[in-house]
């Protein structure tokens, strides 16, 4: 089950019938997104945070808050990167500062219900990819 910021997200997304009504939202959350802070991840961002398989060179960061949440961070190395950026604004502000459980739980398919189903296969894969790492990064942090 997904977290409920999440899941209000995906409903509303689901609910815009036209395409490039959806193409255009997609793009405006792109517009929001901001680079990981210089004082938490200066550059060049060590390579253990790069999201493998991500054609937009994808970076995710964490701090881990007192409630025991986690707020995640992201870099967006390609400029032409509005899918990754997009999905990070997404991630952020849904994932961000939720129960870890909830977090390490949330359905693979929501890069197909976000993106649709003709999303190019490379493009899936880095989506997926950054899905995973942050999902990773949940499970790994349960418990404190």
């Amino acid at each position: 089950m997904n977290p409920p910021l999440l899941e209000k997200l995906l409903l509303d997304l689901e609910s815009l019938n036209d395409d490039y009504l959806k193409a255009d939202t997609l793009i405006e959350l792109s517009d929001q997104f901001e680079q990981v802070p210089e004082d938490l991840a200066p550059t060049p961002f060590p390579s253990s945070n790069k999201v493998p398989a991500c054609e937009s060179e994808v970076y995710v960061f964490f701090k881990k808050n007192q409630d025991l949440t986690i707020k995640y961070y992201f870099a967006v190395l390609n400029p032409q990167g509005i899918s990754a950026k997009a999905f990070a604004v997404i991630l952020d502000q849904t994932l961000s500062n939720q129960p870890l459980a909830q977090v390490s739980q949330v359905d693979d398919d929501i890069i197909k219900r976000i993106f649709g189903a003709g999303i190019s296969m490379g493009k899936g894969m880095g989506l997926r990819s950054m899905l995973g790492v942050v999902k990773a990064i949940a499970t790994n942090n349960i418990g404190g």
